[in-house]
């Protein structure tokens, strides 16, 4: 952040100006408005009669290899899940002509299993370890690399839900809704919504706009 603007806000502050005020005034200077803010939330809010400052965003290489870990396993759990859901979709509710069955269910999503089995406890491993370390250090709320996983995260999960309803309503368009196409809609936007809404917790304690 810019230590020039820093400044001015951390005086601001001591004189007792609201922060919505000065915002307005360094917006009018010319300052974009995510500058602004992150000089805001630079200071945390409170009656205490000097601005706190907050601690800075900071990058550890440890954790970068644990929130990567998440990440992976995460998005390898939801896509194995997904696979075996239409798998056994596609066995209930078959295609008008459906292709010759060689294989029993098992066989056929035998690696999804597999990766399911193992990524999922995984990743459950390390959500823990994430909570550890964020109960015994608050500070870790603003490592950059958690912030960019979840926001990478919201971001792939968004495109999926997206998708998702626009291969709906294309259908609906066309009239070719059915039961096994709205189970496997639902399945996909269940998924991405359950990731979607684990990530989103996060929002609120990493950006906190300013309330004035």
């Amino acid at each position: 952040m810019n230590d020039e603007l820093a400044g001015f806000v951390k005086e601001g502050l001591q004189r007792g100006i609201p922060r919505k005020q000065i915002g307005d005034a360094l917006s009018k200077a010319g300052w974009t408005g995510p500058e602004v803010q992150r000089a805001l939330n630079s200071f945390a809010e409170g009656d205490f009669p000097v601005p706190v400052p907050r601690p800075a965003a900071y990058v550890s290489a440890r954790e970068a290899f644990i929130y990567l870990v998440s990440f992976t396993t995460l998005g390898l759990s939801a896509y194995a899940a997904g696979d075996v859901l239409f798998e056994f979709i596609n066995r209930a509710f078959p295609a008008p002509t459906p292709p010759p069955i060689t294989q029993p269910v098992l066989e056929t999503i035998r690696w999804s299993l597999a990766s399911l089995l193992v990524a999922f406890p995984v990743f459950l491993l390390v959500d823990r370890e994430i909570a550890r370390m964020v109960r015994a250090d608050p500070a870790k709320l603003v490592s950059q690399i958690r912030q960019q996983v979840t926001y990478l995260t919201l971001f792939i999960a968004s495109c999926v839900l997206l998708g998702d309803f626009t291969v709906l309503v294309y259908n609906f368009l066309g009239s070719e809704l059915t039961a096994r196409f709205l189970l496997k809609v639902v399945t996909a936007g269940a998924i991405a919504g359950a990731v979607f809404l684990y990530h989103l917790r996060d929002l609120p304690r990493d950006e906190k706009p300013s309330t004035g």
